[in-house]
């Protein structure tokens, strides 16, 4: 079993099977939904299969899921309800309140990200934001890195309940940026001033600049919110 280091720092195996633990709490995964093989998920985590088999044990040991010889590991039915009961995204008044959660949450995920990040959940952020930048120098917007940016965030924050909350609403946050990618291309510039945001955000993140972090990611959401709704930027 890989062990925590003297420092307290976690183990590979401990964040393989937190991130897999959200994501069955949070729905990504429906009851009895097959996982992916240990292969799949040691090249998804970058890690050894023998650290994704002690994630999986720990997994069936807390009665998330089962397995099934010669089938593979399964997600519990039992309570295997989402965590937070966000419904369908209907129309632009939703869309709205969604902003407006994120608003709220974001800010203070992006403070304590700067405060709180190792090395390997700044990685993530670093690895985001690469792809978005590829994308802008292609004028592109990829919602896919778009999002794992504001996600890693999350989990950078070591709050789990930010990061499951990120989770329980990708959907409804892929709508807001589709919406936001398409508004920002139709300006010749707009797509590389939305990338600096990003990039101040995470300069702030890895500079452990706290109050600076919430600001810039404050900042970026109300933007975001007025550039969808063609409103002032207002708080």
């Amino acid at each position: 079993m890989v062990q925590t280091s003297v420092t307290g720092r976690k183990s590979l195996g401990e964040i393989v099977f937190e991130r897999m633990q959200r994501a069955i709490k949070s729905g990504s995964y429906q009851p009895d939904e097959r996982l992916p093989t240990e292969h799949d998920l040691a090249a998804e985590f970058e890690v050894s299969r023998p650290i994704v088999r002690e994630a999986l044990q720990r997994l069936r040991d807390q009665g998330l899921i089962y397995s099934r010889r010669g089938a593979g590991s399964f997600v519990r039915s039992i309570g295997m309800k989402q965590p937070l009961g966000f419904g369908q995204l209907q129309n632009a008044a939703d869309l709205l309140n969604c902003y407006e959660f994120r608003i709220t949450i974001e800010p203070e995920a992006a403070a304590l990200a700067a405060a709180r990040h190792r090395p390997d959940t700044l990685a993530p952020i670093a690895t985001a934001l690469t792809l978005m930048r590829d994308a802008t120098d292609r004028h592109a917007h990829r919602v896919d890195a778009d999002f794992e940016f504001h996600h890693a965030i999350a989990e950078a924050a070591e709050n789990p309940y930010f990061a499951t909350a990120m989770i329980a609403l990708k959907d409804h946050i892929a709508v807001g940026m589709r919406f936001h990618g398409a508004s920002v291309k139709r300006d010749e510039n707009g797509l590389s001033y939305v990338f600096a945001e990003h990039k101040s955000i995470h300069d702030a993140i890895e500079g452990r600049d706290a109050d600076a972090a919430r600001r810039l990611m404050r900042e970026h959401l109300l933007g975001s919110r007025a550039r969808v709704f063609d409103q002032p930027a207002a708080g």
